[in-house]
C-alpha cells in the first residue's frame, strides 16, 4: 500500500513504535477500523449512559473520512462476563452520526454476507459500523481463555477469513481493549498493512509517563470494589519506585486494614468470604511489610445506620473503634482531609477507583472531594477506569485532568509491566512494514487531537 507523506507531520519524542496512520495514502482505500466504544449501560433501559469512548474516538474517524477513507468500524460492547451489556452498536452509530455530522450506518452483521455487501459497496468517505464482535465466539472473553490461539493460528477465524480479503489497511485505535488475545485486535496485522489511531498513540504514551517518568512525590489513589486491579500493579509500581504513596480506599482499604491488624466485623467478613477476596489479605500484609510508610490507610470509615433506606443517616466511625457489624460505603471525614493533603502536594497522581459507592448521595462525599482535590491539583494527572472516569465525569470535569485513560483493564496490564498482546501485535506489524519499505518510527507522527482530555504537558501526545 502507498506510503503517505506529509510535511506537515510533527514527530514527538517518546512515542510508541508503531506506524502511525497518518503514514499511508487513504484515500479511497477500504480501511478496517478496530475501535473500543464500549460504553456503560444502563441497566433498566439498555441506553448508553457515558459516551466517553466514543468521544475520544472522533477525531481518528474525522481524519479518516475527511481523507477520503472507506471505513468499516469494527467494535464490541459487553461480553459474557457481563452479559447485561450485551447489545448491538446501533445506538453508537446513531451517537456517533450526531458527533460527526455525517451518517454512519449500522449493518446488524458481524462479517456474513450482509456486512461483507455492505463493505464492498462503501463510497470514499463513508462509514459503517459492522455487528457487535462480541456476537461471536472467538471473541468472547470465555473463548479467549479456553482456546489459547497465537495470532497466526487466528487466520482461519470467521472474522478475519471473512473480512481481510476486502481491505487495504487495518487501524488499531482500541487501546482500551489491548489487553484481549482475540482475533480483532491481534490478528489482521498478521495478513494486512497495519497502523496506530492517535489514541492509542496517546494512551501508551501518558501511561508510559507514568510508569518511566513520574513527577514526585508520585500518589496513586486506588480503590473502588474490583480489587485485582490495585494488586495487580501494586507491587510493580512500588518496587520500581514509580509511587511514593499509595493511598488506599473501597475495598482495598479494607482489605489493607484487615492486613494490619484490624477487625472490621462480621458483615465485612462474611462479604470478603463471599467474593473470595481473602486471598488478598496475605499480600497485603507482605506490601505493609516491604514497603513501610508508603502505603496509607484509612483513619475512619463511614456505613449507614440501621434504618439506612428508609430515610437513614450517614455514620462515621475511626477504625480504631471498630468493630461494628456494618457495611462500609465510604471513607470517613478524618480520612479524606489526610489524603487531600497529601494530594494538595503530589508532582504526580494516578487515580483507579472510586473512594466509595459514590452512585448513593449517601456515599459520595469521599470520592467527591478526593476527584475535586485531584482535579484542582498542580500535579499531572491521570485518571482511569469506567467508574473512575464516570465518578470525574459527575463531581469535576474531564479536561481538568492531564489525561483521561479510556481502558480499565489494559490500563492496569500496563501499569503491572505486562507486555500487552495488542501492542505485540502492533510493534510486529511495525517491523513488517520497515522490511517491506514502510518506515518503522523511532518517534511517532500523529496529526488528530482527540481534544478535551489530553496530556496538559504536552498537547501533541
Amino acid at each position: 500500500m502507498e506510503k503517505h507523506t506529509d510535511s506537515n507531520t510533527e514527530e514527538v519524542s517518546g512515542s510508541p513504535g508503531f506506524l502511525p496512520m497518518e503514514s499511508f495514502e487513504v484515500k479511497g482505500k477500504r480501511v478496517l477500523l478496530r475501535l473500543d466504544i464500549n460504553s456503560p449501560i444502563d441497566p433498566e433501559t439498555k441506553r448508553i449512559v457515558n459516551e466517553n469512548r466514543m468521544d475520544k474516538s472522533l477525531p481518528t474517524l474525522e481524519w479518516l473520512l475527511d481523507q477520503g477513507a472507506k471505513v468499516a468500524v469494527i467494535a464490541h460492547q459487553g461480553d459474557t462476563l457481563d452479559y447485561q451489556n450485551l447489545i448491538p452498536l446501533s445506538e453508537h452509530a446513531e451517537k456517533l452520526s450526531a458527533k460527526l455530522g455525517r451518517e454512519v450506518v449500522y449493518i446488524d452483521d458481524v462479517c456474513g454476507p450482509a456486512a461483507r455487501e455492505a463493505v464492498t459497496e462503501l463510497s470514499n468517505g463513508q462509514c459503517i459500523i459492522l455487528g457487535n464482535l462480541r456476537y461471536l465466539s472467538e471473541e468472547i472473553s470465555t473463548f479467549e481463555d479456553a482456546v489459547k490461539l497465537r495470532p497466526e493460528e487466528m487466520l482461519n477465524t470467521w472474522l478475519v477469513r471473512s473480512l481481510a480479503p476486502l481491505f487495504d489497511l487495518y487501524i488499531n485505535d482500541a487501546f482500551a481493549a489491548a489487553h484481549r488475545n482475540a482475533p480483532s485486535m491481534v490478528a489482521f496485522q498478521e495478513l494486512l498493512p497495519s497502523a496506530a489511531g492517535p489514541l492509542l498513540y496517546q494512551e501508551v504514551s501518558a501511561l508510559t509517563k507514568v510508569m518511566k517518568s513520574p513527577e514526585h512525590p508520585a500518589v496513586f489513589v486506588l480503590g473502588g470494589a474490583k480489587i485485582s486491579d490495585a494488586f495487580g500493579m501494586m507491587e510493580q509500581v512500588l518496587a520500581n519506585g514509580t509511587a511514593d504513596t499509595i493511598l488506599t480506599t473501597g475495598v482495598t482499604g479494607e482489605i489493607f486494614l484487615l492486613a494490619a491488624g484490624y477487625d472490621l466485623g462480621s458483615a465485612v467478613e462474611k462479604f470478603i468470604e463471599d467474593r473470595n477476596l481473602g486471598v488478598f489479605i496475605a499480600e497485603a500484609k507482605k506490601y505493609l511489610k516491604s514497603y513501610p510508610g508508603h502505603i496509607v490507610l484509612p483513619e475512619d470509615l463511614a456505613y449507614g445506620d440501621a434504618a439506612y433506606g428508609d430515610g437513614g443517616l450517614r455514620k462515621e466511625i475511626l477504625v480504631s473503634e471498630l468493630p461494628v457489624d456494618e457495611l462500609f460505603m465510604d471513607i470517613g471525614s478524618n480520612t479524606i482531609q489526610s489524603y487531600k493533603e497529601i494530594i494538595a502536594q503530589a508532582g504526580m497522581l494516578f487515580v483507579n477507583g472510586p473512594a466509595g459507592v459514590f452512585e448513593d448521595e449517601m456515599f459520595a462525599k469521599g470520592t467527591e472531594e478526593l476527584w475535586k482535590s485531584i482535579a484542582a491539583s498542580n500535579g499531572y494527572s491521570v485518571v482511569g477506569g469506567g467508574d473512575s472516569v464516570s465518578a470525574a465525569a459527575r463531581f469535576t470535569k474531564l479536561s481538568d485532568y492531564s489525561y483521561v485513560c479510556t481502558a480499565g483493564g489494559a490500563m492496569v496490564r500496563f501499569l503491572s509491566g505486562k507486555k500487552l498482546p495488542l501492542i505485540v501485535a502492533m510493534e510486529k506489524a511495525a517491523d513488517k512494514g520497515a522490511e517491506t519499505g514502510e518506515r518503522r518510527p523511532e518517534t511517532g507522527e500523529r496529526r488528530p487531537e482527540t481534544g478535551g482530555c489530553v496530556d496538559a504537558d504536552n498537547p501533541s501526545l
